[in-house]
């Protein structure tokens, strides 16, 4: 019979709708069963893409033994990570201190108010001598101890909360200053952790670095590195080397485009195979940055098949797009990618077969499991890979007939607030019109979609839709901030294709910032909390200062707060930017990695961002190809009409604006 996740739209929920385990969704109900009936609560989170999710669900919730004993013990709630990121967050940091590692499934058990006293990832049903406790064992251990020892766990689970707030101060905060030397100190030491054999940063598993490569090219576009050759000659190898490596690598998908969550192995080969909405929309952006300071088609072509993948693939019916791919299909990981040279043969014929093989090290040995092969491109040369296009295609067209992953159609304004700002970058970047227009449309119907004007005339947002079910949830920081920065973003080149349309934009992010200020910033301390004021479901309030796999909200608020400054010269948005500076000196001293993003934006206000005001009937088509030309920087066109603006083009930075000139090559050179 099924459990009370039945009626979940989360995809991720339903997967366990028919588990023998007395499931509960996250909420009030299960805090009221805990505290009723005594039972301490185990919160157990992952994602519908998520492959290790699966097997412990397979392996432990579908155990019929197994679930007797959660249902007798525990009061258990299932949790969607990607519907609570406020959740995961608090009970992943409690697991990784805990015990030193976190990841997916989190399995977190608590007392009955939902803090949390012991946790971890994933355990297997039975001792299979990798010491790791099976699951029923813990399980007991875990009950026993909750009624024998209460008090002692009650200790237990305020010092870890204790902790936690400790972890919301900036890690080496000294109140200095964050300055143009710690930047340049912070590019280097990430580059002395470079991997120079096959790019990428450290061994295995490998994650895409999307956010580490804008900052090391934000701070190759400024003067303090061009006096430095050795520098810049160390980031554009460190640069082009992990570009290169994901492109030719099986993280990239050589078939059909888009990119896997991470490499299991350094050399980007075979990857962990789920695709996630949100690494396609932030290395569609490093991509379109990295063609434009280096050139490299191949980064051109990554970013196309990738929107490709992005348009056939992912996109809803409401024209948005849907959260992710599992790694699995059939049962297994990978089975929907990967090749034997027979395959090949069947689809293209010998010759062709052989060809296509050759280029993409399919072979007889294989490199994945039962002898098949994940393709990697082995050629470095770019017009040998435009000349296999045809086979690409027809070998795309065969894998269209297989078996394909689960598609979790949740559509998550934060992620796709990462893609509108990637796609509207690469647009602007390689000319392309349509997708800057798609770009806007999807951010109009985000907004159509997921903001709201509350009782105090704040904008307020949701983070989740379903089709027919619409918007729920309330926002956190990363709904509020990487929507700000896309929009920011869409104001920025949105005149190139309909002049004047900027102000909407720009009036949208100021609304949210607005709203950022008076709901989740500490009035105590630098940064913002990862949730409102007003949201009471949870045992404490955090707040991220380091990226992971996406951006951090505090960092994305420095990247807003230096754009806004720009745009409108606004002294409080200059203020915020500077009242951050303190928390990441200590960040950029020991771990500069970890919050990139944040530093790049600090790197773009140092340099100075670049604001155009256009007057008078202009060449905006020659003006976007003579920026784009340009290693890539942070550039706003503002078409205006203000009786007081010059006609042609004024170039500003900051509160200095050059004379306007209808020279595209002098403004392009003086950016």
């Amino acid at each position: 019979m099924p459990n009370r996740l039945a009626e979940s739209p989360s995809l991720y929920l339903r997967q366990h709708a028919n588990n023998p385990v007395d499931w509960y969704p996250w909420g009030e109900e299960a805090f009221t069963a805990a505290r009723e009936q005594n039972k301490p609560l185990l919160v157990s989170v992952g994602y519908s893409a998520c492959h290790w999710c699966h097997v412990m669900a397979h392996e432990c919730f579908e155990n019929a033994g197994i679930a007797r004993l959660m249902n007798q013990h525990f009061i258990c709630i299932k949790v969607d990570r990607e519907e609570h990121p406020d959740v995961d967050q608090i009970y992943m940091e409690a697991v990784q201190m805990i015990t030193q590692r976190g990841g997916w499934p989190l399995n977190a058990f608590c007392l009955p108010d939902g803090r949390p006293f012991f946790g971890g990832t994933y355990f297997p049903p039975e001792d299979r001598g990798h010491g790791i406790v099976p699951w029923p064992q813990l399980l007991m251990r875990v009950s026993d101890y909750y009624h024998k020892n209460r008090d002692e766990l009650e200790e237990n689970a305020d010092n870890i909360l204790k902790n936690m707030a400790e972890g919301n101060k900036p890690i080496g905060a000294t109140g200095e200053d964050l300055e143009g030397q710690h930047l340049i100190t912070a590019a280097e030491g990430i580059c002395t952790q470079h991997d120079d054999e096959w790019g990428g940063f450290g061994e295995a598993p490998k994650f895409p670095p999307s956010m580490t490569l804008d900052f090391l090219m934000a701070v190759r576009g400024s003067a303090a590195c061009e006096s430095k050759p050795t520098l810049a000659q160390r980031i554009d190898q460190v640069t082009q080397m992990t570009l290169k490596g994901m492109a030719h690598g099986g993280l990239f998908d050589q078939v059909g485009g888009g990119f896997s969550r991470y490499s299991v192995d350094k050399l980007w080969l075979i990857p962990h195979f789920e695709k996630m909405l949100y690494d396609n929309g932030l290395l569609l952006d490093a991509y379109a940055k990295g063609w434009q300071r280096y050139g490299d088609p191949m980064y051109r072509a990554v970013a196309e098949e990738t929107v490709a993948w992005l348009e056939r693939e992912m996109r809803s019916p409401e024209g948005a797009w849907r959260a992710a791919l599992d790694a699995d299909s059939e049962g297994e990981e990978g089975k929907y990618y990967v090749w034997k040279p027979e395959d090949i043969q069947t689809i293209l014929g010998e010759e062709d077969g052989t060809t296509f093989c050759d280029a993409y090290n399919i072979t007889e040995k294989g490199n994945f499991e039962h002898g098949t092969t994940n393709p990697a491109f082995v050629y470095d040369s770019f017009e040998k890979r435009q000349s296999l296009e045809p086979l690409r295609r027809k070998v795309l067209a065969a894998r269209q007939q297989r078996v394909a992953p689960g598609l979790d159609e949740k559509i998550l304004l934060s992620w796709n607030s990462l893609v509108v700002r990637g796609l509207t970058n690469a647009g602007f970047a390689f000319g392309e019109k349509a997708w800057v227009e798609r770009a806007r449309e999807v951010a109009d119907w985000l907004w159509d979609t997921f903001a709201s004007e509350d009782a105090d005339g704040y904008t307020r947002l949701q983070a989740v839709y379903y089709s027919g079910e619409g918007a729920r949830y309330d926002g956190r920081l990363d709904d509020y901030a990487w929507f700000a920065e896309a929009l920011l973003t869409l104001c920025g080149k949105v005149d190139w294709i309909e002049p004047g349309a900027s102000k909407v934009y720009l009036d949208r992010a100021t609304a949210l910032v607005n709203t950022i200020q008076e709901r989740f910033a500490d009035p105590n301390m630098p940064g913002c909390f990862f949730t409102a004021d007003d949201q009471t479901d949870l045992v404490t309030r955090k707040k991220t200062w380091f990226d992971n796999a996406t951006p951090a909200g505090n960092s994305a608020m420095v990247q807003v707060y230096a754009a806004l400054y720009a745009l409108t010269g606004a002294g409080d948005y200059e203020a915020q930017l500077q009242a951050l500076r303190p928390a990441y000196t200590g960040i950029a001293e020991r771990a500069p990695s970890a919050a990139a993003h944040a530093l790049s934006g600090f790197t773009h206000n140092a340099v100075g961002i670049p604001v155009i005001k256009i007057k008078g009937a202009q060449d905006l088509d020659a003006l976007r190809a003579a920026i784009s030309a340009r290693p890539w920087r942070p550039v706003y066109l503002q078409v205006t009409d203000d009786a007081a603006q010059p006609d042609g083009f004024q170039l500003c930075v900051a509160t200095q604006c050059l004379a306007p000139t209808t020279n595209i090559p002098e403004l392009a050179e003086n950016l």
